[in-house]
């Protein structure tokens, strides 16, 4: 998992890049977080490729996909997440 602190404006805009694959998941759109201690919680994708939607992760209410930051690997040019903690 990431350690450093990560702002939204870090994270929104990128592609999100399986770890183990390489396969391309979708951009962030959003964060979604806890308030008072300001954790990130999960990264929001409003358009998914097939590749997230074949895994089954959560979805909010609006039906955007919801992949939890603790998938987090590295954050820099692209967000790079664990596809097996997806699973």
């Amino acid at each position: 998992m990431v350690e450093a602190k990560v702002r939204a404006g870090d994270v929104v805009g990128k592609a999100i890049i399986s770890e183990e694959t390489g396969r391309k998941f979708g951009i962030v759109t959003n964060i979604e977080f806890v308030t008072e201690s300001g954790e990130l919680m999960n990264l929001i994708v409003d358009q998914p490729t097939k590749h997230l939607t074949e895994l089954n992760v959560k979805a909010d209410d609006k039906g955007r996909m919801l992949v939890p930051f603790s998938s987090v690997k590295s954050i820099g040019d692209f967000v790079i997440v664990s596809e097996n903690e997806l699973i």
